[in-house]
């Protein structure tokens, strides 16, 4: 299982230092947060991509995944006027362009909240008819799109493993994907591993963080209520071999180098532990 560095928690760093500590620490890849001030998508389009293809290069550290901010300002695919939503499809779009052009394998994307007022059936019908548009772009560029499922303090609108099912039924597509970030099933008493048995073949990426009830915060791995060691013992028996970005973000932005560090030995080790 290759392990990655997500960058949001170094946005008061420069974005240099992503790409050392991610190397020094002995990170596989880094999954790229598109915000300011490091891959904000029209920054990287006017230029900035330069920046981050000279840093792949030069530290042989690729940018396996590129997450662009999109989940509350100025960017929420699921709320506002059509205008706004398809400014949010203009921009995620450029965002799969530049994922492109940066050498990555996938972009991410999860639909927020959708508002107090919308019905289940406006919620599907405009989150599929975005991810539709979102896919057909993912398939012109040749980008997987990775579907996330966030906790219910996050979204009113994608949640569970079953979501993730229903939008699959929806849009066939080899380009769209679905991963499980574990905070969200453990905070909603569902399974984690369930996410591997129903998906299957769909099932492309994780977000490995640990967690505590009644919140969605994302705490040091191994220092949580999530059954950490445990659960690289189920992933290890169920021959889950993709990827797994350690998700820290801000709760750590004070120091994340350090924390960084902290994060990838600790996975590291209970890896080793589940046979890794």
């Amino acid at each position: 299982m290759k392990l990655g560095m997500f960058t949001s928690g170094y946005q008061r760093n420069p974005l240099e230092h992503c790409f050392i500590d991610a190397k020094r620490f002995g990170y596989d890849y880094i999954e790229l947060w598109g915000g300011r001030p490091h891959a904000f998508a029209p920054d990287l389009a006017a230029g900035d991509i330069n920046e981050v293809k000279r840093l792949i290069d030069k530290y042989g550290m690729p940018v396996r995944g590129y997450t662009p901010e999109h989940n509350a300002y100025p960017y929420n695919f699921m709320i506002g006027s059509e205008a706004q939503r398809e400014d949010a499809v203009k921009y995620l779009k450029l965002c799969l362009d530049m994922a492109k052009e940066m050498g990555a394998d996938y972009m991410l994307v999860s639909p927020a909240n959708a508002g107090y007022l919308a019905t289940y059936k406006e919620i599907w019908d405009r989150m599929v008819r975005t991810l539709r548009e979102l896919t057909e772009h993912a398939e012109k560029v040749g980008i997987k799109l990775v579907v996330e499922t966030l906790t219910q303090y996050e979204t009113n609108a994608f949640k569970s493993a079953n979501d993730l099912i229903e939008l699959f039924q929806r849009i066939d597509s080899p380009f769209i994907m679905g991963m499980c970030d574990i905070v969200p099933p453990f905070v909603q008493h569902e399974s984690i591993m369930a996410y591997i048995e129903k998906l299957g073949s769909k099932m492309y990426h994780m977000h490995i963080i640990d967690g505590e009830q009644g919140t969605d915060s994302h705490i040091m791995p191994g220092e949580g209520s999530i059954p950490m060691p445990e659960l690289f013992c189920e992933l290890k028996d169920a021959g889950y071999e993709g990827t797994a970005t350690i998700e820290l973000v801000l709760g750590y932005i004070n120091e994340p180098r350090m924390y960084a560090r902290r994060a990838v030995n600790n996975v590291r080790a209970m890896m080793a532990q589940a046979g890794y």
